[in-house]
């Protein structure tokens, strides 16, 4: 139980009923009690900031004008510095683009104008990567077709413009050739109808054409070659 003689704000909070020991309390070494404080109390987060509990601090940093908030940009707590992420306006959070913390880079990745994301391209952390991958505009997303990760490879396929997944006809892992073949342009699934993958063959025949599918009615897997030649006698009955 904190002491509320010895506490700055006993005359001017206490007595006026807002703060509560063992409640609402900024002494407190918890944080649903300081939290309770600060909301009843927000016009005094700002002299916080700078306390030596960093929870104390990072509480505090949700309730300080958006100006002050810089004040904090290189506080040693990484929990401050994920409110600060949150908090901060977009055209300052290029100062936290390179903080040590991933979750600090994935919310900046998360609020970045999208035209200012490939900034984060190349950040060593593949979660990082990954949201910049579901927000980079499509047509700028050449640069992560190589990536070292399968799921934000995974997010590239799902989002490169048609016309361009070619560059990914090859690619290692077969979830993203499968990919591929569901949104490539019908054209050109020819590349994959030899595939290694039955799966990636199976989402070639949904949508192949006629010359493709009557090379896929003879597949070695039972299910390819069962919509191959599916499709070729709906082709069949619609002529």
């Amino acid at each position: 139980m904190t002491d509320c003689a010895t506490c700055p704000h006993h005359e001017d909070r206490l007595e006026k009923g807002r703060c509560k020991p063992g409640d609402a309390c900024v002494q407190a070494m918890s944080g649903r009690q300081i939290e309770r404080f600060f909301r009843e109390n927000p016009d005094l987060a700002q002299g916080y900031t700078g306390d030596d509990f960093w929870e104390r601090r990072a509480i505090a940093a949700r309730y300080i004008s958006q100006p002050r908030l810089l004040e904090l940009i290189d506080d040693p707590d990484e929990v401050v510095r994920r409110v600060l992420a949150y908090r901060l306006p977009v055209d300052e959070l290029y100062r936290l683009i390179d903080d040590s913390d991933r979750e600090v880079r994935i919310t900046v990745a998360d609020r970045l104008p999208a035209e200012q994301l490939e900034a984060l391209v190349n950040d060593h952390d593949y979660l990082v990567r990954k949201y910049v991958a579901r927000r980079m505009p499509a047509g700028r997303l050449f640069r992560m077709i190589c990536d070292s990760d399968r799921e934000v490879r995974m997010s590239v396929a799902r989002r490169l413009p048609p016309e361009s997944l070619g560059l990914m006809l090859n690619d290692v892992e077969p979830e993203i050739r499968r990919i591929v073949a569901e949104r490539i342009q019908p054209e050109a699934l020819s590349a994959l109808l030899d595939d290694p993958d039955w799966g990636v063959r199976l989402q070639a025949a949904e949508r192949a054409t006629r010359g493709m599918l009557e090379i896929l009615e003879h597949d070695t897997d039972p299910d390819v070659k069962e919509v191959a030649r599916q499709r070729l006698r709906e082709m069949d009955d619609n002529d």
